[in-house]
């Protein structure tokens, strides 16, 4: 049986909750928030004061904003558990040195009212030790099929392309809807087509499943595309019709 307290019950906390209770083999001790809700303030393992939290656990998971990392896991009132943090973008060192640092850093997009299965969720681990290190594959196993032992330097550049591939992609679909929106269209209109783009990559290299004028260099269809949009939104789609068209020429070259 593994121990965890959580430190954080935001969006990453709130799922690591919920699959850690409903796993074999872990169990939460104790959850920290700051701020107490319905759900949380009859829970007597819930606590807003980070003194309360017990030294008993096997790992302390730190799910908070990565500007944050450092403050709250130094106000831990014990030293020498293993203590991690699940930011893709924050090196281990953040985490502070009064205990053993890692990182247990699940690879997905979280909201906190939209379920996930863990099971098919990427769980990057890193620790300073091989013991702690053992510790946190174990843990990740028994939620996820995949687990990677992955160093700082290269989470930080896994995060940057996760940033690519889900929140700039979020934000396309924000604008697709700004468009349709103002023509009185449905967004969801585009769902079969979204699906589809995303069910490619699971087979197609990105290059292989790239479409569209500016991949068959119809500048016709781009000037008319072009002229619909608004001074923001046309600079978006420049930008990315020229990035297109860049790596259309180098791989011809």
């Amino acid at each position: 049986m593994i121990t965890v307290v959580i430190l954080g019950f935001g969006n990453v906390g709130s799922h690591l909750f919920k699959v850690f209770e409903n796993t074999p083999g872990t169990r939460v001790l104790q959850v920290y928030t700051r701020s107490m809700s319905k759900e949380t303030t009859h829970n007597k393992r819930f606590v807003s004061n980070i003194l309360d939290i017990t030294p008993l656990a096997d790992v302390y998971i730190a799910a908070v904003p990565d500007d944050t990392i450092h403050h709250i896991t130094s106000q831990l009132d014990f030293t020498n558990k293993l203590v991690v943090h699940t930011s893709g973008g924050a090196a281990l060192e953040h985490c502070s040195n009064n205990n053993r640092k890692g990182v247990f850093y699940p690879l997905q997009t979280f909201s906190k009212n939209k379920a996930v299965d863990f099971k098919n969720i990427p769980i990057c681990v890193e620790a300073e030790n091989k013991e702690d290190l053992s510790l946190l594959t174990n843990l990740g196993a028994l939620i996820s099929q995949k687990v990677c032992t992955i160093s700082s330097s290269e989470r930080s550049k896994l995060h940057v392309a996760a940033v690519f591939v889900n929140n700039f992609v979020n934000e396309l679909y924000h604008i697709s809807e700004d468009i349709l929106t103002i023509q009185q269209l449905d967004f969801n209109l585009l769902a079969p087509l979204i699906k589809e783009t995303a069910n490619k990559i699971e087979y197609l290299t990105p290059a292989l499943a790239q479409t569209g004028p500016a991949k068959r260099g119809d500048k016709k269809t781009i000037r008319t595309h072009q002229q619909l949009l608004t001074t923001q939104q046309k600079e978006v789609y420049q930008l990315l019709t020229s990035s297109i068209q860049k790596r259309n020429i180098s791989q011809d070259e």
